[in-house]
This record gives C-alpha cells, structure tokens and sequence, in this order.
C-alpha cells in the first residue's frame, strides 16, 4: 500500500475489522463483483480521477475498491456527517491506499473541509449523494471544474438539487442520475430504505412496534417500503402526504391517509422521508403527546425543524445514543433520534449489501458511460441508459439463479405489428 495517501479518518487501527465487514458485504454483491471482473481485465477507467462523496459504508467501500481496479484514481469523503463506518475508512486507507476524508460524528466545519479535501483531487468525475460535492465545486471550485467531464447522483434529494441547476443553466457538466434507474429506486429506496429504517429505529430505541400509530409523511418509493415494513411489525400505518396520486395509493394500499396536524395528535412514532424542509414543525411539536419519537431517513436533516425544537423545549438530554429528550414547558416529552439526520446510517448500518448491489452496480456501469460518452452529452441531468438498468437486472436474476422467458420470434412480431386485431 502507498504509504504517501493523504487521509483524514478517525482512527486507522480499525482497519481489521473494517476488512472483515468489507468482504463480508462482497459476499452479497454479485453484479459489482461481476463487474469488478470485467473493469480488473479491461481497465475502461484507466487514468480518470474520481472525486466520490458517499455514505462510507462496507459497500460503498467495494464500489471504490472496483473503480480502483478499473484504472481510476479514486479518493473518497462523506456524504454526512454522521453516516461515516470509521472501521470502513480504515481499511480503505490502510489496505486498499484509497484517500479517505470522513469521520462519523464530524461537524459541518469538518465535513465540507473533507469535501474541500476531494475536490483537491481534481476530478475528471464526481460521484455525488445528495450533490453536496457538486454544488461546492460550482461555488468554489471554479479552477478545477473545467476539467470534469461528468457525474452521477446517488440519491432523490440529489437529483432535484441538479435539475434545479440544469434549469436554471447552471450546471456545467452532465450528471447521470443514478436514483432515476428502475433497479435502483424500486428496490434500494424501497426494500434498503424499509427495512435500514426500521432498524435504525430499533438499534437507536428498542421499542416494540406492535400496536404503535406509526406516521410515514411521504408515500414516495422510500415511503412505501417504510409504510410496508412498519406494517409487517405489526404497527397501525399512517401516511401524510401533499400529492393526491400518492395519497390514493396509501390509501387503496391499506394505510389510514390524514394531514400531519391531525396525525400529530396521535403518532406514537413519525418517520419523515419527503426530501422537503419543516415537514414537521413548530405547530406539530404543539400537538405531540407525551413519549412521541420523531426521526427522518431523508437525506438533509432539514425534515424535522430541530431549531424550532430547540426553542419549543425548556431544556434536552441525551437518553440513549442517538435519542434526545426534549421536554416541553408543559412537562410533554418528545425524542428525537440522530439529531434529525438520517436513522438508518447514522444508528444502524445502512441498506443491506444485497439491494446496494444494484444500486452501485449502476454507479460503476454509469461512470464507464459517463468516460466513454460525455463529448455527445449536453449540460443536464440524464437518467440512467435503459441498456444499463436492463443489464444490472439481468446479472442480478444470473447471481440469483433465476430464468425467465424470453419472446419468440413470432411474439416480437406482433408487437412490433399492428394489422393483427381481433
């Protein structure tokens, strides 16, 4: 390993067991590992230099690790700041000498001197959750940004940032957003969103679910799956929603649909995943009941209005990791989880590898696209290439033994035809 790499983590002696969750999630990562093979013999990224602000987890480690293998100068910096693995940024430093900028728990200061850190780099490509890197580099990047060539975006909060961007002609390089591919927001935000969510809020409070009101506010894909798996606890689901279409749909999927001031005076546990600010505010603090827990696994922590919080409570304590008090001057109290950030990496450990292995099989598949073809790209956001999505479907159901049909020559025909009626 280069013993020159500059890093800034929180303790390397973590490596060891950062290594061992690394190959650990490898295990249940087929497509990227399918692809690692490929990128190891053919080198599509050979010379590009990767600037990559992601959540630094055991998986995304191995998303690194095979953009490495495939020719790339890769560094790496948080996402969030308390979403770092610190075992992981150990072992990406210490046995992959892969620069590392993240430490879990780092301040805002720390956190965007970490982003500073990347775009030190000067990268060819951004690799970006939540377009935090992208949006530094366009404010305060200008010496380096002329030499990118592309990017792509992990995460919804993310993309709406970019398109604002790209209509407001602003933007400067094409970005592929990621969070548009079926094989990525169809499972990743509702299967690792669900079930990461829930585990977050268990790890952080131990409570049982069963006979709670549990209150989803947003019924997108990260919403369905909480809704779904809070059900499958035996919780009574509550969605709060502003778009008619998605209220119907909780609605006809079984779920009680009301407006959060109503659903306030009755939530045992509220869950924001609307990517908005002040979801729940001032006026909803008002009405909690006593004991309510209140968390977010948006990506910002601007879903739940923590100042206003702040200002509502006589005073607050920490009760547990990652749960604080708030008690309220008519002696209520209400718990926040995480500080409003995201429950599911900052207490428990993020999406399962399995679901993260389309998502990053995308990123990589994206990133040799993005290599190959930004010359023919404009200045916007793009979704990702259906022949990609489509591939990283394919190799999943190969990596999961499963066979489906394929269309005759004569179906093809027919749907390619249009005299053949009844």
């Amino acid at each position: 390993m280069p013993t020159t790499i500059q890093y800034d983590i929180r303790d390397i002696a973590l490596a060891d067991k950062g290594k061992r969750r690394t190959e650990w999630a490898f295990h249940s990562m087929p497509v990227l590992a399918s692809i690692r093979k490929r990128f190891i013999a053919t080198k599509p990224l050979a010379g590009v230099r990767i600037a990559a602000c992601l959540h630094v987890t055991t998986e995304t480690a191995n998303l690194m690790i095979t953009l490495r293998d495939g020719g790339a100068s890769v560094v790496l910096c948080a996402s969030n700041p308390l979403s770092t693995q610190d075992d992981v940024a150990a072992t990406l430093v210490r046995d992959q000498g892969i620069p590392v900028y993240a430490i879990k728990g780092e301040n805002n200061e720390v956190y965007y001197s970490h982003i500073a850190a990347a775009l030190d780099h000067k990268p060819q490509i951004t690799m970006d959750d939540g377009a935090d890197l992208v949006t530094t580099l366009h404010t305060k990047g200008q010496e380096v940004i002329g030499e990118v060539l592309g990017g792509t975006e992990e995460t919804t909060t993310g993309v709406i940032r970019l398109r604002s961007m790209a209509k407001q002609g602003v933007l400067r390089y094409p970005i592929i957003a990621v969070n548009d591919a079926l094989t990525k927001h169809f499972f990743d935000n509702r299967y690792g969103t669900g079930q990461s969510t829930i585990d977050g809020i268990l790890r952080s409070t131990n409570v049982l679910l069963a006979g709670m009101n549990f209150v989803v506010a947003g019924y997108g894909w990260c919403g369905r799956g909480v809704a779904m798996r809070a059900r499958g606890a035996g919780a009574n689901v509550i969605v709060t929603e502003i778009d008619p279409i998605k209220a119907i749909e909780a609605l006809m999927d079984g779920f009680r649909v009301m407006p959060m001031t109503k659903a306030a005076e009755i939530a045992d546990i509220v869950v924001t995943v609307t990517g908005n600010k002040s979801v729940v505010d001032r006026e909803h603090f008002d009405r909690f009941k006593d004991g309510v827990i209140l968390c977010n696994s948006g990506h910002f922590n601007v879903e739940i209005n923590v100042e206003a919080l702040e200002r509502a409570a006589l005073n607050h304590r920490t009760v547990r990791e990652f749960v604080e008090e708030y008690t309220m001057k008519d002696g209520r109290r209400i718990y926040l989880l995480a500080e409003g950030r995201l429950i599911n990496l900052a207490a428990a450990e993020g999406h399962p590898a399995s679901v993260m292995d389309m998502s990053f099989a995308n990123q990589a598949l994206s990133v040799e696209y993005m290599v190959k073809n930004h010359g023919a790209l404009e200045k916007k956001v793009y979704s990702v290439p259906e022949a990609i999505d489509r591939e990283v479907a394919r190799l999943k159901l190969e990596a999961m033994g499963v066979e489906i049909d394929r269309l005759t020559a004569e179906q093809e025909q027919y749907l390619a035809s249009w005299s053949e009626g009844t």
